[in-house]
């Protein structure tokens, strides 16, 4: 069953409402001038210009008292009379003619000034929309402050106002709980790293009782990778009004990104020797305005992923392209994935299958290099290689 068309927009709507109630009260305009037409005779008055005396109708039209006889119509005209006239079928043909194409033309008029109106009156509302589609993360310490009447679209961007107020409590709560919980935790992380060293040191232990200690050691390391990795993710949330001025302003310089992909390759040359893999390097002349310590962590958490998450003997591929904004692509080898898995892997502490316990890492990764990217007002993308591994781009 076929579905009826229907307006899309509340304008289209709006001007729809306005020609339909137009055209509806038009038609009851018309039908009662006509029903008055064909219910009462039209009364036309014959008045003598020259004066004279008056003779009133008498039962018939032009029909003296006397029974003399009809009265011509110039008698009647002369002598002053009035008669009563019926309307004939040609002029209540014209009258609805006429009517209907002043109907239609008022109509398509008042479709027009609808249109119109209805812009004008919904304009506040596009504005709040705007707005409000502009706001994200990085910026929710900004309000529509809409101004004008007090009315209803007003009362709704205070509203909205309200709750971008709650939102970015609730968001810098949450940041502030990470970088403090990771601060606190360290002390005591500190404390038991020491004393198993000390304990282990000092006195002539079993082997069993160094094996624990070596697991402990391990333990504490991963302990101290994942502060470390919640630390700069709440780092790099908080700098989320990147060179705009407020107080979480980062600082922002000039980083030269084929410069800082070199570097991290080498800092990370053992690991790449380690799984012998092929490094493949398209590098054009870049220049990002940010953080510099924020964008080493970039780019180091994605040959890092790269890296962990290759085969022996595989390949890695770092290109970066500049065009309207720059891109970093950093591609590796790898087993089949679901795209699907994939797409979670931008979230804290998202892992693929079995890397959750077969493979050292803390599952922050990605979700860095997604929130550095944000800070710098860019975006991460990941796809799955028909081929096997991953595609990871970040625009710049």
């Amino acid at each position: 069953m076929a579905i009826p068309w229907r307006p899309r927009t509340i304008r289209m709507r709006l001007t729809a409402l306005y020609a339909a109630l137009f055209g509806v009260s038009g038609l009851v305009l018309l039908a009662i001038v006509l029903a008055m037409v064909f219910r009462s005779p039209i009364l036309a008055t014959f008045s003598s210009s020259t004066g004279g005396i008056t003779r009133p109708a008498a039962d018939g039209p032009g029909l003296p008292q006397d029974g003399s006889g009809p009265l011509s119509p110039e008698q009647t005209i002369r002598s002053g009379g009035a008669v009563e006239v019926s309307p004939t079928w040609g002029t209540v043909q014209a009258l609805l003619s006429t009517s209907v194409i002043g109907l239609v033309a008022m109509a398509l008029v008042s479709t027009l000034l609808g249109w119109i109106v209805a812009g004008r009156v919904l304009r506040p509302l596009r504005t709040v929309t705007g707005k409000t589609r502009s706001i994200s993360e990085r910026n929710l310490h900004e309000r529509l402050a809409l101004t004008g009447p007090r009315d209803e679209v007003t009362e709704l961007a205070e509203t909205i106002d309200g709750l971008l107020a709650r939102l970015e409590s609730a968001f810098e709560a949450q940041r502030r709980f990470i970088a403090n919980a990771s601060h606190e935790l360290r002390t005591p992380l500190a404390m038991m790293r020491t004393s198993v060293d000390v304990a282990v040191g000092k006195h002539i232990v079993p082997k069993d009782v160094t094996v624990l200690a070596g697991k402990l050691h391990e333990g504490l390391d991963a302990a101290d990778r994942l502060l470390e990795g919640l630390l700069l993710l709440a780092r790099a949330q908080n700098s989320g009004a990147l060179g705009t001025g407020t107080g979480n302003t980062v600082e922002a310089t000039a980083v030269e990104l084929p410069e800082l992909v070199t570097s991290v390759l080498k800092i990370r040359s053992a690991a790449i020797a380690a799984k012998n893999l092929t490094v493949q390097q398209e590098l054009d002349a870049a220049t990002v305005h940010g953080n510099a310590m924020l964008l080493v962590s970039l780019v180091d958490n994605l040959v890092d992923n790269a890296i962990r998450h290759n085969e022996p003997d595989g390949w890695l591929r770092v290109t970066v392209a500049r065009t309207d904004r720059t891109r970093l692509v950093v591609s590796n080898g790898g087993p089949v994935l679901e795209q699907s898995a994939v797409d979670r892997l931008g979230q804290p502490f998202q892992r693929l299958g079995a890397d959750r316990t077969s493979r050292p890492g803390t599952g922050l990764g990605l979700s860095i290099v997604a929130a550095i990217a944000s800070a710098h007002h860019g975006r991460l993308v990941l796809q799955a290689r028909p081929e096997g591994g991953l595609c990871a781009e970040v625009e710049l």
